[in-house]
């Protein structure tokens, strides 16, 4: 490949109930074949040399779905992570969870942290599980720590800007994504990574997430790697 690869990549997994409802199987259909996707773009991340990849997992508005497709998500993704603990460990693979995950269920969250222990010291790919996740309550959140912290303070009003300000948002450490991709069609954000994606480029299909292949995934890398990033100054004319 030409170009310079992204040093990390951000994908908002949609579409899943969509496939289930053009085949006439249940929604719940959609989401177990979504999870072998994620799987797959995982791999061909690690494989691609991308160190970071962030998968959107479950939104703070997803709450707002049925109950019982928010029971079997979860139910869902602690056997997700029970079955493939040992997968991450030997792929090299850390999961590191972003989100309000306190609020998540006791049997998801458990395996969850189980799983970003024993993986911790794992470099072949870092994957950020956005969970119960909304960028516009990282922001409130990052806010209200930094006024407890004036308050207190440990830091005047002077002393806010950009830097001093990401270092309260969930995981201040990792590089803002270099690509945004979203499947199904949609054209719009929904909420995700509000502070992190303001210099990202954005790549949408109409591919619905399940039918979402890596060699799919390899050809938007190939295209973002055409691209020219000028963060506001001048590129070569």
């Amino acid at each position: 490949m030409d170009g310079k690869l992204p040093n990390h990549i951000a994908i908002i997994m949609d579409g899943n109930g969509r496939w289930a409802k053009r085949r006439g199987l249940p929604r719940i259909r959609g989401h177990v074949e979504g999870a072998k996707r994620a799987e797959e773009i995982v791999m061909a991340t690690k494989e691609l040399g991308i160190p970071y990849l962030t998968l959107f997992v479950f939104s703070t508005e997803n709450w707002n779905r049925p109950k019982e497709e928010v029971d079997f998500l979860f139910a869902l993704f602690e056997e997700y992570l029970r079955e493939k603990k040992e997968v991450f460990v030997k792929e090299d693979i850390r999961i590191l969870p972003m989100g309000r995950i306190d609020e998540i269920p006791a049997g998801a969250r458990e395996r969850l942290l189980e799983v970003a222990y024993v993986t911790k010291d794992c470099k072949g790919v870092t994957v950020i599980t956005a969970i119960n996740y909304g960028g516009r309550r990282e922001i409130l959140d990052g806010i209200k720590k930094l006024c407890r912290d004036v308050i207190d303070r440990k830091m005047s009003l002077d002393e806010i800007n950009e830097d001093r300000f990401r270092s309260y948002l969930y995981l201040p450490d990792v590089p803002d994504p270099d690509l945004v991709i979203r499947t199904s069609g949609e054209i719009r954000i929904s909420n995700f990574l509000i502070w992190q994606i303001a210099y990202s480029e954005f790549y949408f299909t109409d591919i619905l997430w399940p039918d979402f292949t890596p060699e799919v995934y390899k050809e938007i890398v190939k295209d973002y790697m055409r691209r020219e990033r000028r963060f506001g100054g001048l590129g070569e004319y």
